[in-house]
C-alpha cells in the first residue's frame, strides 16, 4: 500500500439529483456511498471513485447505443447502397383465377 499524504477529494460536482437506482446523476455515487464518504478510508474512497467511473462509462455506452439505433432508424437508404433482400411471398395461397392474359 502506498502512503497517502492527502485525503481523497469527493467526486461531487454539485448536481445532487438521484436516478431511480439511487445513484447521483452528477458523480454516480449511491446513497450509501454519499452518506458514508466521510467515514471511508482512502482506499475505500478510491474504490468508490473507480466504481463511479465504471457506472459513468456504462451510462455513456448505453446512450451511444441508443443514438446509433435512432440514426439507423431515421437513415434514408441511398440509391448507391446495395438493395436490401426483401423476402417475397412465395406461398401458394394466392388465387389467380380471375387473372386474364
Amino acid at each position: 500500500m502506498q502512503l497517502e499524504f492527502f485525503d481523497v477529494p469527493s467526486p461531487c460536482i454539485g448536481v445532487c439529483q438521484s436516478n431511480d437506482k439511487g445513484q447521483c446523476l452528477g458523480c454516480f455515487r449511491t446513497r450509501d456511498e454519499r452518506q458514508q464518504w466521510i467515514n471511508l478510508s482512502s482506499d475505500d474512497k478510491q474504490k468508490v471513485i473507480k466504481r463511479c467511473l465504471q457506472r459513468k462509462k456504462r451510462k455513456e455506452s448505453k446512450i451511444k447505443i441508443k443514438e446509433i439505433e435512432q440514426e439507423a432508424e431515421n437513415k434514408q437508404p441511398s440509391l448507391l447502397d446495395p438493395p436490401s433482400k426483401n423476402k417475397l411471398n412465395t406461398s401458394n395461397d394466392m388465387d389467380f383465377g380471375d387473372f386474364e392474359l
